[in-house]
């Protein structure tokens, strides 16, 4: 780990600081997801590692049959790389993130290689991809409450945490692993256009940078969190360096990933940043302000559930034409990069809107 070497080790001072290590990670995997991208997107070619598109989908998607993907092991390899070589060795909030994020990739892999290697839709059965995603969850959280002074407080948007933030013992853990499921499978459902999934994630992954900061950092005596606020986490401004890491990583899997995409993520990307962007929710103690910053997900998500719901309690009927939602726009005539766009600018006003809440409390 460079950060090891170069500062604990050799004393250089320069990257003490989480803000050099912030700027590092996120070139160093922005650098990388863009050098290795047209190998990695060659190998999977090589190996009829392609696309099996959904045959109820638009029918414009067809063409999509067999481009590339699993792409989202690219983003896991260039989010954990830097992470670990800039990150400080002993912050267990990183570790828990970092659990989150290889463990929902790993069962995410393993849905991948069922459609790949069965050459259909359904790989991993629902249920055993929620009791995956639920165990590591559990493991996760259970070595955050046992390996940090992590606390069960509740803070909601808009109230000052001195004014009120119950805490809720016990029923934090449950809380906790829904709004980790949630989060991951809502980013899953979004990942059905070219770069739809991965801006919003990049986005978020920014304004959880700025959270993590600013629970966690002190400069030169001045606390910004008490200054904002919000609680205070000591260690958390480490996340940082994980959400420069996704960044970066978000931005170079983009350059192939935006339309006419050359390579899809996949589950095992989608689960995985999903879980990750629920876990810093969690540390940065913003489980309530994420459904504002993740809204483009929530929307998605909410949209299969009314969905599903209208079909079966209303004999069939359906609310949408289509969804997730980004397919009910499609079929209504909105070309695909339209879509992909406006649902961008959403998510960006949703991050700042999520932001402002640091302010109006």
């Amino acid at each position: 780990m460079l950060y090891w070497l170069l500062y604990e080790q050799l004393g250089i001072n320069f990257f003490r600081y989480p803000s050099t290590r912030i700027l590092l990670s996120a070139a160093f995997a922005l650098l990388l997801s863009i050098w290795l991208g047209p190998t990695f997107i060659e190998w999977l070619r090589r190996m009829a590692i392609g696309q099996e598109v959904r045959d109820d989908g638009p029918a414009g998607h067809a063409k999509k049959q067999g481009t590339p993907t699993m792409g989202g092991t690219l983003i896991l390899f260039c989010t954990t790389v830097p992470t670990l070589l800039w990150m400080q060795p002993t912050n267990r909030y990183v570790w828990f993130v970092l659990i989150i994020l290889l463990g929902y990739g790993l069962v995410g892999f393993i849905d991948d290689y069922r459609k790949v290697a069965l050459r259909n839709t359904k790989g991993l059965s629902g249920r055993y991809k929620l009791i995956g995603q639920a165990g590591f969850g559990l493991v996760a959280l259970l070595f955050l409450m046992w390996a940090t002074p992590y606390d069960t407080n509740l803070y909601l948007p808009f109230i000052k945490p001195s004014t009120f933030s119950p805490d809720i013992g016990w029923v934090y853990i449950p809380f906790a692993l829904l709004v980790l499921l949630g989060t991951s499978n809502a980013v899953n459902l979004t990942d059905g256009l070219d770069g739809l999934a991965i801006v919003p994630t990049v986005i978020s992954s920014g304004v959880f940078l700025v959270l993590a900061y600013a629970a966690g950092a002190t400069l030169s005596g001045f606390n910004l969190a008490e200054y904002l606020r919000i609680p205070h986490t000591h260690g958390a401004s480490e996340l940082a360096v994980l959400c420069g890491a996704l960044c970066g990583a978000g931005l170079g899997f983009l350059w192939y990933n935006a339309h006419p995409a050359e390579v899809f993520m996949g589950d095992v990307g989608s689960l995985a940043l999903g879980g990750a962007l629920g876990a810093l929710a969690i540390v940065t103690k913003n489980e309530l302000v994420s459904a504002i910053i993740h809204g483009v997900f929530l929307a998605e998500a909410m949209s299969v559930i009314l969905q599903v719901g209208s079909y079966k309690l209303r004999g069939g009927k359906r609310i949408f034409k289509m969804a997730p939602l980004h397919h009910h726009f499609e079929l209504s005539g909105w070309p695909e990069p339209k879509v992909i766009v406006r649902f961008w600018i959403i998510a960006a006003l949703l991050a700042l809107a999520g932001l402002t809440t640091l302010k109006l409390r």
